[in-house]
């Protein structure tokens, strides 16, 4: 048997809310009446079918409007009248700072400059050293004189032009700096005394004083300050590339006259 509160236990845990009993229970509450009458039939249920409520008249006096957002103002141009420039933000009117270029690692060379006869030579020093007497280098530089009709024992003028000057500080020691240098110590040995031709040894010394590139193997060349100058590759180079020679060989032949003609 069970008690009261144990039942209403069983029946919540099963979900059951609305129950009768075929018999009388001992110990239960008493029922409501209500649960106790029996139900009705479907086909008996009589259902009132009542009418749609009809929508309320319109009233005469019209209705407040709702209030609605405001929406933004938009100006039309019209004809005749101006455009207003765009505000500015305060960002653009701040003109931001020109980026600085980046610095140029200076360059660097060794060259020597010689006298032999009515010529003046810028050489390359491959090694950056001077030239000894019995360096393979100034054995061809010999031959090539003595080939072009010059003395060949050139002179040499001064210490070498070595770039950059300085290993520290805050000089320009960038190309044109370079560039202006070479050619401002070749004007001063030329106000010294003036040359019929200067040979141009090497790269560097194309660049930095003939303002020109391997393209100008071989070739005449008129340089301001400096006059007419003859470029040709390095003592190095025709020493590990020989077939240059030849090409040396023609040239020197058209410009001889040039030097020839002073004797």
């Amino acid at each position: 048997m069970l008690i009261e509160s144990r039942r209403r236990a069983y029946l919540s845990a099963m979900q059951v809310v609305h129950w009768l009993p075929r018999a009388e229970l001992p110990f239960a509450a008493p029922s409501r009446p209500e649960l106790l009458l029996p139900v009705a039939p479907v086909e008996d249920v009589d259902f009132e079918v009542r009418p749609a409520a009809s929508a309320p008249a319109p009233s005469t006096t019209p209705a407040a409007p709702q209030a609605r957002a405001e929406r933004p103002k938009i100006e039309i141009p019209r004809p005749g009248s101006a455009p207003k420039p765009a505000a500015k933000p305060v960002e653009a009117e701040q003109e931001a700072p020109a980026p600085r270029p980046a610095p140029v690692a200076p360059p660097r060379f060794a060259l020597q400059l010689l006298r032999a006869g009515s010529c003046l030579l810028l050489v390359e020093l491959a090694t950056g050293q001077p030239f000894q007497s019995r360096d393979p280098s100034y054995l061809l530089l010999k031959d090539m004189l003595r080939a072009a009709g010059l003395p060949d024992a050139p002179q040499i003028i001064g210490e070498p032009v070595r770039w950059p000057l300085l290993m520290r500080g805050n000089m320009d020691q960038g190309p044109d700096a370079a560039r202006d240098f070479v050619q401002g110590f070749i004007a001063a040995r030329l106000e010294e005394a003036p040359c019929t031709c200067l040979w141009l040894l090497g790269l560097p010394a194309i660049r930095f004083a003939g303002q020109a590139d391997a393209e100008a193997y071989y070739q005449e060349l008129e340089v301001d300050l400096l006059g007419n100058a003859w470029a040709l590759p390095g003592l190095e180079l025709l020493m590990d590339e020989p077939q240059r020679k030849a090409d040396v060989w023609k040239a020197m032949r058209r410009l001889m006259a040039r030097w020839k003609s002073v004797e």
